[in-house]
């Protein structure tokens, strides 16, 4: 039941799931997964949701004392991690290894975290030697280390997009363990080395937030220049190279790279102007058959959802305003907990409110009614979300359409500038050799 649960609440909360390198994956035997953690909670239940095989996790050990969140870590088969700044007793982590490694001996499959918290900072936190110590102590013939990348086009926002990207896998030899029973300690430091390379390749790192919020830009310029709408995967790598290319500018030309991050926030500020996209500037600008048959669709779509959409639009308001206020309130101290707190928030509001829609139901019309009120709550609150996006994009089309047919000569100018700093991005990446 746990497991369906997760999986409905990344279904949801994300619009886009999509997995990299699958075949790395074994269907069987000892497994190590390795991730980074930009998302909190999010980052398990994402791979839980796609990894096709059980999944146990090492997990900090406050997490097991919370009311809901303990019993459902416990439910999953979670292994709790005593930590100094939990003001735990690091003694207890002894146990911690001991189960670890009789869950692989068994050919069970473990996630953990090599950085040890959940964090936002622009690259990865120096590894810790956990995973090195577990697979190289657990002295399991054909264990498997696999790096699992996390890559979320904004990690704080629900219905945006992530990408888990599995690595090819890291075979852990068997090695004697000395006379504390532990793994030597050189090959565990360069079995920590080994993997903090192979996490670091599958992941999106800078020195600093700029040189990602440019990449990300830069990005969406190129793809929407040449019409594509690209994989989430061709995203991270593209983004990959801008940063390495934004980096060796940095080095190289930082007068050139100077005028191009400058020509760049021109453009979008210009964008901005006109509460305009780069993804809504189309390539080949707005072709009337084209308009009116998406314009048609989404009208057609709009009028099919507006019964249930505005019933639950008024019966999720209060819930959905909760959940906005403590996730923002959350954020303040933990910014990389949003996702996570509104996911929690709303497993308890959400329901809660369908529960409230039932009691109210059942004063009136008896137990139909509440049964009906059980099934409508769900089914109008989803009816919401999914209208709310169409009419998200149906008003971004709109706007876009209305400027080429009002602004034609700014509309031109808007195509015409994001072709050429796309072309400038493109010359300077083959310059550069990125």
């Amino acid at each position: 039941m746990i497991r369906r649960l997760v999986d409905a609440v990344v279904r949801l909360f994300f619009r886009r799931i999509e997995v990299e390198g699958r075949e790395h994956v074994p269907s069987s035997g000892p497994v190590i997964f390795i991730l980074n953690h930009p998302n909190a909670l999010m980052d398990p239940l994402v791979l839980i949701n796609q990894a096709g095989r059980p999944v146990a996790f090492l997990a900090k050990e406050p997490l097991f004392r919370m009311p809901v969140l303990g019993r459902m870590v416990k439910a999953m088969d979670a292994i709790p991690v005593y930590r100094r700044m939990d003001h735990a007793d690091t003694a207890n982590n002894a146990k911690t290894f001991l189960a670890a490694r009789k869950l692989l001996a068994r050919g069970g499959s473990l996630a953990l975290f090599p950085e040890g918290t959940s964090h936002s900072e622009p690259k990865l936190k120096p590894f810790r030697t956990g995973a090195a110590r577990i697979a190289l102590g657990a002295g399991v013939p054909g264990l498997l280390i696999v790096p699992a990348g996390l890559f979320y086009t904004d990690k704080t926002t629900f219905r945006s997009g992530a990408l888990l990207c599995f690595g090819p896998p890291i075979a852990v030899a068997v090695v004697p363990s000395g006379p504390d029973g532990e793994p030597p300690p050189e090959p565990v430091r360069a079995l920590t080395t080994t993997l903090e390379g192979a996490l670091g390749a599958l992941t999106l790192q800078a020195d600093h937030h700029e040189a990602l919020r440019l990449a990300e830009t830069a990005d969406r310029l190129l793809a929407s220049s040449s019409g594509e709408r690209p994989d989430l995967a061709d995203n991270l790598e593209r983004r990959q190279r801008l940063v390495r290319g934004y980096n060796k500018l940095r080095e190289e030309a930082p007068e050139r790279l100077g005028k191009l991050v400058s020509r760049i926030v021109r453009y979008t500020a210009a964008l901005r102007n006109v509460n305009l996209t780069p993804e809504l500037l189309p390539a080949s600008g707005y072709r009337a058959a084209t308009v009116a048959r998406v314009a048609m669709k989404a009208v057609l779509t709009l009028l099919l959802l507006l019964p249930l959409a505005i019933t639950g639009m008024i019966a999720h308001f209060p819930a959905w305003i909760a959940v906005d206020v403590i996730a923002n309130q959350q954020g303040k101290h933990h910014p990389d907990a949003i996702a996570t707190v509104k996911a929690i928030a709303g497993l308890v509001l959400y329901p809660l409110t369908w529960i409230a829609l039932a009691w109210v139901a059942s004063r009136e019309w008896g137990w139909p009614g509440a049964a009906a009120a059980l099934v409508l709550g769900p089914l109008t609150g989803l009816a919401a979300v999914l209208f709310v996006e169409r009419i998200d994009l149906l008003a971004g089309g709109t706007r876009g359409v209305l400027l080429a047919l009002t602004g034609k000569r700014k509309f031109l100018r808007l195509i015409a500038e994001r072709t050429a700093i796309a072309e400038e991005l493109t010359a300077m990446g083959k310059e550069f050799g990125v």
